[in-house]
């Protein structure tokens, strides 16, 4: 099978990885080579692994502090499996309905060592009540107003969603306003980071799920 042509590491992966990077190089070597036939990324995907998707993730693991994480959502594994790559103090529960990228993820998680990473086969709506984390997070899942509602029971009160969201999300706030008051959401931000290490800029849609009084 011919595999597209993969991007070279960027230069700026050392500056933003740091110690983790000869992990993350195994990781992109395996989804270069299994990507394709298991359908975890599309074919034009591979020319910016790094920058789209690597890169991208990693800028994530330095917004959070330690603790749990849920990755809702977490296909190949981005963000879930590279904040666990890049924390070793962040538990990370990667949430993935689709079987085969659920096995996937186990699979990778074992090949790289990682004891920080469980995996579980389901819809996000089907593991609320198992467990609340300190952030939860996904990434190209859909827009803000569908997806509140279904992340927010999974993070515990005084917990973080740290959302990655593309160029709208501005709009995606405006147009979820009522769904943020209704969920009990606290300080909804936009925060952009990326520039500062060198690569492309990246969105993470943040906001504090409420205290119980």
């Amino acid at each position: 099978m011919k595999h597209s042509a993969v991007e070279p590491e960027p230069e700026s992966a050392s500056t933003l990885c740091g110690e983790a990077l000869p992990a993350l190089r195994s990781f992109a070597a395996d989804v270069a080579l299994y990507g394709e036939e298991l359908g975890l990324v599309g074919p034009r995907e591979l020319d910016r692994l790094w920058t789209r998707h690597i890169l991208n993730s990693a800028l994530l693991a330095r917004l959070i502090g330690a603790g749990t994480l849920a990755d809702v959502g977490s296909g190949a594994g981005f963000p879930g499996l590279v904040v666990a790559i890049m924390r070793p103090d962040v538990s990370c529960t990667l949430i993935e309905p689709l079987g085969r990228r659920a096995t996937w993820l186990e699979d990778e998680s074992k090949r790289l060592g990682l004891g920080n990473v469980t995996v579980l086969n389901q819809r996000a709506e089907d593991t609320v009540g198992q467990a609340q984390y300190d952030y939860v997070t996904a990434r190209a899942v859909s827009a803000l107003k569908t997806l509140i509602p279904l992340v927010v029971p999974l993070v515990r009160p005084g917990g973080e969603l740290v959302l990655m969201k593309g160029q709208r999300v501005d709009q995606e706030i405006r147009d979820a306003a009522s769904v943020l008051v209704r969920n009990g959401l606290q300080d909804p931000r936009v925060q952009i980071t990326g520039p500062e290490y060198g690569t492309e800029e990246t969105r993470v849609f943040r906001a504090r799920v409420a205290e119980k009084a």
